[in-house]
């Protein structure tokens, strides 16, 4: 009796040392092999170019190569379906910009990424400029609401339901004026019609406007963010010039595939957020206009995902946007 009560403590104590073993194991390092990087968009585009700027600096941090994967095409859904079904070890991520929300928000992208995917980290933010072709006769956004009321505008933008249109409509709605909208495939040709007045203004962000405005090619009535741009204190904001509390930011973040453990989002989380706030980042996205995104954790960013999604859907409904 005595023998076997000491065998089964002994078994019960090789067990909780066994269990306790368990517990005390750290999780594996990530990153154990290069990680790919999903880009919805052709090479050259500002979530390629910001991807591939990080990911060579990302790289010696993680002791492994970042392999960039361009997957243009459907307003960035082919790439977005493919990280969705991705194994969710956080081998496979993406890149995914405003643009890619407010296009579910018109519904002409099939892909939502607030459900099909987890949002990891928001890397970076950089505002619009509003600007026009330069024989428009408009020194200010009043001057351009006054002219705009009394003879027929055109605004161009990248497509329908990016943010570039459903920008403009949100700047219409507040100014209270009417306008056409001229979607193009892309921003590209939309600069060059605007440039050759083809089409009257537009809003595009920093980093495609900014080196047309300042080589004379158009001029820009203002800037969407809340603030001057430190680099461009000349501008002024939208909201100084007629438009109370406008401000429109557009921001580029990291998904993984749903079921992506929770330590490896924390690590791509806390590794990306270092690496923007390091002076060399900053002082290369403040050349375009942009800064990096405050300290957002998985939960903070797709809390911001949520409401902006709202409230784009509630302008399309509130003005009747019809997207062809």
């Amino acid at each position: 009796m005595i023998n076997n009560l000491a065998a089964i403590l002994g078994a019960l104590v090789v067990l909780t040392g066994t269990a306790n073993a368990q517990k005390v194991q750290p999780a594996p390092a990530f990153p154990e092999r290069p990680v790919r990087v999903l880009v919805g968009a052709p090479p050259g585009s500002g979530s390629d170019v910001l991807i591939r700027l990080a990911a060579q600096r990302l790289a010696p941090r993680w002791r492994h190569n970042i392999v960039v994967d361009n997957r243009p095409g459907a307003g960035g859904s082919i790439a977005f379906d493919v990280a969705s079904r991705a194994n969710p070890d956080g081998y496979t991520i993406i890149i995914g910009n405003s643009q890619n929300l407010t296009s579910f928000a018109a519904r002409t992208s099939l892909v939502d990424i607030t459900t099909a995917l987890r949002p990891i980290v928001r890397m970076s933010t950089l505002p619009f400029l509003l600007v026009i072709t330069p024989s428009l006769p408009a020194g200010s956004v009043k001057e351009l609401v006054a002219l705009a009321r009394s003879k027929p505008l055109a605004f161009a933008s990248s497509g329908n339901g990016t943010i570039t249109h459903l920008g403009m409509e949100m700047f219409s709605s507040r100014a209270k004026i009417a306008m056409t909208h001229v979607p193009y495939k892309g921003s590209g040709q939309s600069m060059i019609d605007l440039i050759g007045g083809q089409v009257h203004l537009a809003m595009t962000n920093t980093l495609t406007s900014m080196p047309l405005v300042k080589s004379g090619k158009l001029r820009t009535l203002g800037v969407t963010s809340s603030q001057r741009l430190e680099s461009a204190p000349q501008i002024p904001t939208l909201a100084e010039s007629g438009l109370p509390g406008f401000e429109l930011i557009a921001w580029y973040g990291l998904f993984g595939p749903l079921g992506t453990p929770q330590p490896v989002l924390a690590k791509i989380n806390a590794d990306v957020t270092d690496l923007f706030q390091t002076p060399e980042m900053r002082e290369r996205l403040a050349a375009s206009g942009s800064e990096p995104a405050a300290k957002n954790s998985p939960a903070q960013f797709k809390k911001l995902l949520d409401q902006e999604l709202g409230g784009w859907e509630r302008l399309i409904k509130s003005q009747a946007i019809r997207f062809e």
